[in-house]
């Protein structure tokens, strides 16, 4: 009956605490959910397009204006400025009013007349690495088709038919089929795997911060008293407002995802539902192990922030784990977010069989037995507080 009344008295000390300091509002509530809104709102083209290039025609003739043309029509091009140098062109890319350009070269169209081989230059800012990528992308798809526009104008004026010049300048015709996001929309791809880990990353920060303001302020003492000393009881009412909170917010934005955006969801609700829950406890036991392990809220904000901040780039999410050097693969998989990521490739994008993703599950399940390892290193430390700045 005492340790019934101390979880109760625990629960309502952690909610006051929550409501109470606009900081949990914010670490909790809005900083998750505004990141995820504005993912979904910047990238919600899918793709970006129509990025600003250049086009340094020294030819001046009908072939290169054409070709200029034939750039400007690319979904990733558009042609914004028509200089009559390459120093012009470097200025606009310095002052980022283009993010690259496309230098016709002089008698282009006399030398593609007689075979020599001119050759198009094509310059891209690869520092704004997506359109950069995108742009160049676009150019290069100019320079073939014009390569292919010459060749099939050689091909038909000795004779071929038209067709047989089409069969020689594609000789095998391919059908593209992308799996899952066929759109091959960045919103989909992006929103999806930054949304969480900005929500894994608040996670470890705010369940650090409010263990580690007790022993600051001097109230884990009283905290350990309201569970009558039993600290598995102080934990479970300390975490649990947090835990019902950050799911709630994580349910929100699945909403914001599969409901609102539409994204592609090829499994049950209840089963994404209750993945979002797993994450949601294996990231704070994660960030309870980080804290007993460094039982100082300095290092343990440091730890916590330096691991969410590099699970942007080491999850998974944007390169792929396998071709990374071996120990900064091994490190991918001892942090919660990489599982979460692999279970969303599983169940959600692909939808296979839930008994293909067991091993992911069990590994979130693991997480959530670490505080059991160093429970009374944190016990001791929370009744005799000594805050080490």
């Amino acid at each position: 009956m005492n340790r019934d009344l101390g979880f109760v008295h625990t629960v309502k000390r952690e909610i006051h605490r929550i409501v109470s300091r606009p900081i949990y509002i914010f670490g909790m509530i809005f900083v998750p959910l505004f990141v995820a809104f504005f993912l979904l709102d910047f990238l919600g083209a899918g793709l970006p397009s129509r990025i600003p290039c250049a086009v340094v025609d020294l030819d001046k003739t009908e072939m290169s204006r054409e070709l200029t043309r034939t750039l400007g029509t690319m979904q990733n091009c558009d042609v914004q400025y028509n200089v009559d140098s390459y120093t012009e062109a470097m200025k606009l890319v310095r002052e980022q009013k283009v993010y690259g350009f496309f230098v016709i070269p002089e008698n282009f169209a006399n030398d593609a007349l007689s075979l020599k081989k001119p050759e198009i230059t094509l310059y891209s800012n690869y520092v704004f690495f997506i359109p950069g990528t995108l742009l160049y992308k676009g150019m290069l798809t100019t320079a073939t088709l014009a390569k292919a526009s010459l060749m099939s104008g050689v091909l038909a004026g000795v004779g071929i038919p038209e067709t047989e010049v089409h069969n020689m300048m594609m000789p095998i015709d391919t059908e593209a089929h992308p799996l899952n996001n066929p759109w091959l929309s960045y919103n989909i791809y992006l929103t999806n795997s930054f949304a969480p880990c900005l929500l894994a990353l608040m996670i470890l920060l705010m369940t650090s911060y409010s263990i580690g303001m007790e022993i600051k302020h001097g109230t884990s003492q009283d905290w350990i008293k309201n569970a009558h000393g039993s600290m598995l009881i102080a934990l479970l009412g300390k975490m649990i407002p947090h835990t019902i909170v950050f799911f709630v917010v994580g349910c929100m934005i699945d909403a914001m995802l599969y409901g609102y955006a539409g994204f592609p969801m090829n499994c049950s609700i209840w089963q994404i539902l209750l993945t979002m829950l797993l994450f949601v406890v294996a990231c704070q036991s994660f960030a309870l192990f980080v804290f007993m392990l460094l039982p100082n809220l300095r290092l343990a904000l440091s730890v916590c922030s330096l691991v969410g901040i590099l699970s942007f780039s080491i999850a998974g999410f944007s390169y792929p784990a396998e071709q990374m050097y071996g120990a900064v693969e091994i490190f991918t998989w001892i942090i919660p977010i990489r599982y979460y990521f692999m279970i969303y490739i599983d169940q959600v994008l692909n939808g296979i069989d839930l008994y293909y993703s067991r091993y992911y599950y069990a590994a979130l399940f693991v997480f959530m037995l670490l505080p059991f390892t160093l429970w009374r290193r944190l016990k001791h430390r929370c009744e005799n507080p000594v805050y080490v700045p």
